[in-house]
C-alpha cells in the first residue's frame, strides 16, 4: 500500500492497557513508513478543524507503564446516545458523519482504528456502513462483549480488586467486621468473580444471580459461629436482590447511574445480624494506575493487528481473541452482544467449591 497516513482514537472510559495499543500501532505503522494521526479526546477529535497530533517514535517512548491514554478521551460529546446521535436524529447524524469524513479527505487517511466499548464501537459501526474504513479495537475493563474472550483493561482491574481485597482483610478481621466491596460490572460480574475470588471473598454476588438479603446475613452469621474474625464480600455494581431492582443514584445533573448496592448490603446485613458492617467502593480505582504486563502485552497485540487490518483491506471489522489468537469480526457482530456470567460455569462452580457464597 505504499507509504500512507492512518488515524486512532481512544474513546469511552479509561481502561489501562490504552497506551500499549498506540504504541503497537504505532510501531507496527512506522515499520510500513506509515504516518499515525493520533486524535484527541475520542470522536470529538475528528469534528473540523479536527485535533489531533502526528504520534512518532518519541510519542510513544515510555508511555506503557501508564495507565490511561495520552491522547484523551470522553463518554460525553456530539457522538452520544444523550445527544441523539444516530437513529434518533438522523439528520444530525448525517452532520456529524459528513464532518468526519470532511476530517478523513483533508488529512488524507487510508484507515481509521477506533478503540473503544460497546458504545464506541457502535459509533464506529455509524461510520464505517458511511463508508469510512474503520477497524475497531475492543476495550472495556468489564470484559464483557462477547465478541472477544478477553479485553485489555480487565486484568489490571481484577488485580486491584484482589489487592484491595488483601488490604481489607486485615482491618476487617482486627475488628471484627462485615465488609461489603462494590466493584465495578453493570450487566457482567466478571469483575467480581475473579477479583473476588483471587483476593479470598467470603461472599461475591454478581448481576446473573440474584441474591437473598437473608442469606448473605445466614453466611455471617455461619462464619462468626465458626469463629472467623470478619467476613469480606465483594458486589458487583449491577448486582440486585432475588425480589428487588439495581441500586441506582441520580446526579445533580439529572443522570441516573448504577451505584449504592453495597451500603444497601451493609445496612440489611447490619440489621439483620447486629454485626458493624462497612463498605468500601473501588470505582474508578480499578481504571487506573499501572497495567499489569498482560494487559500491555495484549494492547500491544490488539494494535499491531489493527495496522495489519488496515493493511489487507479488511475494514469494518474489530480485533478479536480467540482460542490464543487474534481474529477478525465484524463489528455489528459485535456491538450490543454482551457475555455475561453462566451461573453454572466453571469458575462458579469453582468458587462454591471454595465455600464461597453468592447468595442465593
Amino acid at each position: 500500500m505504499g507509504d500512507q497516513r492512518i488515524g486512532i482514537l481512544t474513546s469511552g472510559g479509561d481502561c489501562p492497557g490504552l497506551n500499549a495499543v498506540l504504541h503497537g500501532v504505532v510501531s507496527a505503522a512506522q515499520r510500513r513508513n506509515w504516518e499515525v494521526v493520533g486524535f484527541h479526546e475520542g470522536f470529538e477529535g475528528l469534528l473540523p478543524p479536527g485535533s489531533f497530533e502526528i504520534l512518532t517514535a518519541e510519542s510513544i517512548r515510555g508511555i506503557m507503564p501508564t495507565g490511561g491514554t495520552f491522547l484523551g478521551t470522553t463518554n460525553k460529546g456530539h457522538f452520544t446516545p444523550r445527544t441523539g446521535w444516530g437513529d434518533r436524529n438522523p439528520s444530525l447524524a448525517a452532520e456529524l458523519l459528513q464532518k468526519a469524513r470532511e476530517t478523513f479527505q483533508t488529512l488524507g487517511l487510508a484507515g481509521l482504528i477506533v478503540v473503544g466499548g460497546d458504545g464506541s464501537l457502535l459509533t464506529a459501526l455509524h461510520l464505517s456502513e458511511d463508508g469510512l474504513p474503520i477497524v475497531g479495537v475492543p476495550k472495556t475493563i468489564d470484559n464483557d462483549l462477547e465478541a472477544t474472550v478477553i479485553t485489555f483493561g480487565f486484568d489490571s482491574a481484577i488485580s486491584c480488586v484482589m489487592e484491595s481485597l488483601d488490604r481489607l482483610r486485615t482491618t476487617t478481621s482486627s475488628h471484627r467486621r462485615v465488609m461489603v466491596v462494590e466493584v465495578m460490572g453493570r450487566h457482567a460480574g466478571w469483575i467480581a468473580l475473579h477479583g473476588g475470588m483471587a483476593g479470598g471473598a467470603d461472599a461475591i454476588l454478581i448481576p446473573e444471580i440474584p441474591f437473598r438479603a437473608e442469606r448473605l446475613a445466614e453466611v455471617v452469621v455461619e462464619r462468626t459461629q465458626r469463629g472467623c474474625r470478619g467476613t469480606l464480600i465483594v458486589a458487583a455494581e449491577g448486582a440486585a436482590p432475588r425480589d428487588g431492582r439495581q441500586v441506582r443514584s441520580q446526579t445533580p445533573s439529572g443522570e441516573t447511574r448504577l451505584g449504592g448496592i453495597g451500603d444497601w448490603i451493609a445496612r440489611e446485613i447490619s440489621e439483620r445480624t447486629g454485626q458493624e458492617c462497612r463498605t468500601c467502593v473501588l470505582g474508578h480505582l480499578q481504571r487506573g494506575g499501572v497495567p499489569t504486563a498482560m494487559d500491555r502485552n495484549l494492547g500491544q497485540h490488539f494494535g499491531v493487528r489493527a495496522v495489519e487490518l488496515i493493511e489487507a483491506g479488511d475494514f469494518g471489522k474489530m480485533v478479536s481473541f480467540q482460542n490464543d489468537h487474534t481474529v477478525a469480526v465484524p463489528i455489528a457482530q459485535a456491538v450490543h452482544r454482551l457475555r455475561r456470567v453462566s451461573p453454572g460455569s466453571e469458575f462458579v462452580r469453582t468458587a462454591r467449591e471454595l465455600s464461597i457464597a453468592f447468595g442465593d
